[in-house]
């Protein structure tokens, strides 16, 4: 599983035209399920980023985390994470997980990281989304679950 986590001062989707998820301050993360993934990635992922300190601290360090400054979260799913570009000019995306069990563990993440005290907004499975983000920093973290494990 890998997400890619940008620091924000707001973020917004817009899912098949309707607003979906909305936060101010705190992560966005597009998050893509990868063949063989499980509840294990998801809570592994969902542990780390709910303690990440990339949040500057009252001396300017990145020092505190999304829950010590009261920051959300908005989950946006993401397959083309899952992108094989070795050939060619068009990548594939034949890692990503079947769409069922990825929204599985989209769903499942998202509940992962509200229960961890962090507020967390989604986008909409499978939709054609527009993101609107205000970067902060910019910051940006990317995390894979395969790492985690080692």
């Amino acid at each position: 599983m890998k997400a890619i986590i940008q620091r924000c001062t707001a973020a917004s989707v817009i899912a098949d035209g309707e607003p979906a998820g909305k936060i101010d301050n705190g992560f966005l993360i597009l998050l893509g399920v990868l063949k063989g993934d499980d509840k294990t990635d998801a809570d592994l992922l969902a542990e780390k980023i709910s303690k990440l300190r990339i949040f500057d601290d009252a001396d300017g360090k990145l020092n505190l985390s999304v829950k010590d400054v009261g920051g959300a979260a908005l989950v946006v799913s993401n397959f083309t994470l899952g992108a094989d570009y070795r050939k060619g000019n068009r990548p594939d995306y034949f890692n990503a997980e079947a769409p069922m069990m990825a929204n599985e563990l989209y769903e499942y993440f998202s509940q992962a990281l509200r229960d961890r005290g962090i507020h967390t907004e989604n986008g909409v499975f499978g939709a054609d989304m527009k993101i609107t983000l205000m970067a902060d920093g910019p910051v940006t973290i990317d995390m894979d679950s395969t790492v985690l494990k080692k």
